[in-house]
């Protein structure tokens, strides 16, 4: 249903503008090309790709840090597009921010409780009991007890995963609709990575938020996720529900991912597993016809290194950047 959908993008472009010695217009970086999806209010999505492939520049814009080049973004019916003063400040309360650095995303100067107050306060929540009352609510969700004990250290004095814990509590503190989490805990040992993963899933799914996960990691997003997206030179090449995707990876670029995660077993390690040659191409200068054509060893010369391919739907939940088997067949032969 048309009411459920939380996140509309739309034909979404952006483009970074390069300049010669500071004034003279050299191209852009296609960062992010075309792009359309929709989020579901309460509904956890992954986007995966390999650094580079967009999904961080897809993030900032969805958090308005970035303004498109074209296309829109409409959130709860909203068009974000150009935001005032006003719906920026209604805006940043409506999504949170899990970045990637916890201890440089916290300010070093501010205690915990001080960290957990800024933004109630700067959305006028000025009751000192109610402030109280939300502080000691997330940080027990968040396993963070007895709460005392952490409300006056200052960042510098937490572990890694108590700082990672205190920016998603900064980010829940205002029940927004929707997370974004960038690389959430990739810079935590991997002891706590999956502790930290788990706290998340469940504050989304007891609150009912939206939730954006942003990974390179294959190996988390099938537990973590309803529907993963994966983003390649700024293009969707592929988007199924999780299972699916798993079980069933279509686009090349896709199986190379899954060839591409760690295995515990270590007799596999004997074997080098089979990664695409070269690398992902310039943004500035891509290749025409499909991205991933340098790389591809299901490429079809004269095809696939011409016009952009079009969305295979093979389902109506499954869908694939490729150009059609038949119209490859013609061309080989």
């Amino acid at each position: 249903m048309q009411d459920s959908v939380l996140l509309n993008i739309e034909n979404l472009k952006v483009y970074y503008e390069l300049r010669r010695f500071g004034f003279v217009h050299a191209g852009y970086v296609r960062a992010v090309d075309d792009v359309t999806l929709s989020l579901k209010k309460g509904e956890a999505l992954s986007i995966v790709g390999e650094s580079g492939c967009g999904k961080t520049t897809l993030a900032k814009t969805i958090l308005g840090l970035v303004k498109p080049f074209s296309g829109k973004v409409i959130f709860d019916g909203k068009d974000l597009t150009d935001l005032d003063g006003r719906m920026k400040l209604w805006y940043s309360s409506q999504v949170g921010f899990v970045q990637q650095d916890p201890y440089g995303a916290l300010p070093p100067f501010m205690t915990v409780k001080r960290i957990l107050q800024e933004p109630m306060l700067i959305h006028g929540i000025k009751d000192p009991n109610e402030q109280m009352a939300r502080i000691t609510k997330i940080l027990t969700e968040l396993k963070m007890t007895p709460v005392e004990d952490f409300l006056g250290k200052f960042p510098h004095m937490l572990s890694g995963g108590q700082q990672q814990r205190v920016v998603i509590a900064r980010a829940t503190i205002l029940n927004p609709k929707l997370i974004v989490a960038d690389e959430p805990v990739s810079m935590l040992d991997a002891s706590v990575r999956v502790e930290i993963l788990q706290l998340l899933r469940q504050l989304q799914k007891e609150h009912g938020i939206a939730l954006i996960y942003i990974t390179h990691d294959l190996s988390t997003v099938s537990y973590f996720s309803e529907r993963i997206i994966v983003m390649y030179a700024g293009w969707i090449v592929e988007e199924a529900p999780a299972q699916e995707l798993v079980e069933n990876p279509l686009h090349p670029y896709t199986k190379a991912l899954f060839e591409a995660i760690s295995d515990p077993d270590a007799e596999n390690l004997k074997t080098f597993k089979k990664v695409p040659a070269g690398e992902p191409p310039s943004l500035v200068n891509p290749p025409s016809g499909c991205r991933f054509y340098p790389r591809c060893d299901a490429r079809v010369d004269g095809l696939c290194d011409r016009g952009r391919p079009e969305y295979l739907w093979v389902n109506e939940k499954h869908r694939v950047l490729c150009f059609p088997e038949e119209q490859k067949q013609r061309f080989k032969t």
